[in-house]
């Protein structure tokens, strides 16, 4: 819905901004996969059916029933089903995906964080289905880390404050806060968490159209790349925040500490 509201009847080729209230991350990789599929040559019609159903889609893309996934994956995703899947170049490159820490507004622990040494005094809510964001969360040094699979579950949680934290991009065009039904979550003013991967689209390798699909998406995404679109994109939409503004709380050793 948010990306159909987004394009307001236009071409995905004609959307440049993408400051607006619409745009999630995950609408960003929308249109930029509908641009860089065109300017590939693939044109193909599509028809959408929004739905809370993201392991029956991996399934239907492994059967070659689903041409594509919208929705992009992280690369450690991707290569576990890279024999049934063509997996683009990185439309996010590792190193450039952060996220916020966001928490409910009156929890003054997580908003009086000083240093990572903080964390011990701390909860975090995730998914050990994701494996980056799990993996990344797992390396701080947590009181503890919840592991919920459901991303509405997790944000509850943490509004009711039986988890201190979770990690979600920023959203600048909404103040980076995040409000849905009775639940208000604010990000922190001076933290981010790096999420050291890349992210890529995938394409069913069963799919009648999945070889065609795949030649235009690279040729596309190469044309975005040069003209530097993907990442004006992604920095309108949050996802590369301006570390003038921040500091990266889970700086490894190797960098200074």
């Amino acid at each position: 819905m948010n990306y159909t509201a987004l394009l307001s009847g236009r071409s995905p080729l004609d959307v440049d901004d993408f400051g607006g209230q619409f745009v999630r991350r995950d609408v960003v990789d929308m249109v930029l996969l509908h641009q860089a599929l065109i300017l590939g040559g693939f044109e193909k019609p599509f028809r959408y059916r929004p739905g809370n159903v993201n392991f029956r889609d991996s399934n239907l893309l492994d059967q070659g029933k689903q041409l594509l996934s919208f929705d992009t994956y992280w690369y450690e995703e991707a290569q576990l089903k890279a024999d049934k899947l063509f997996v683009s170049d990185p439309v996010i490159k590792k190193g450039e995906f952060y996220a916020g820490l966001y928490y409910a507004k009156n929890n003054e622990q997580v908003a009086n964080i000083q240093s990572i040494e903080d964390l011990s005094k701390l909860t975090a809510v995730s998914s050990s289905r994701w494996p980056v964001d799990w993996y990344t969360l797992s390396a701080l040094p947590l009181k503890e880390l919840v592991d919920e699979p459901t991303w509405s579950s997790q944000a509850q949680i943490v509004n009711k404050q039986w988890a201190d934290f979770m990690l979600i991009h920023l959203m600048p065009v909404l103040g980076n806060d995040f409000q849905l039904a009775n639940i208000n979550l604010v990000s922190h003013p001076k933290w981010v968490i790096l999420l050291d991967s890349s992210r890529h689209f995938v394409i069913s390798r069963l799919h009648p159209d999945g070889e065609r699909a795949f030649e235009a998406l690279q040729k596309g995404l190469q044309k975005l790349r040069k003209q530097g679109k993907i990442q004006a994109a992604y920095r309108q939409a949050g996802l590369f925040p301006d570390m003038k503004q921040y500091k990266q709380l889970n700086v490894s050793d190797d960098k200074g500490k």
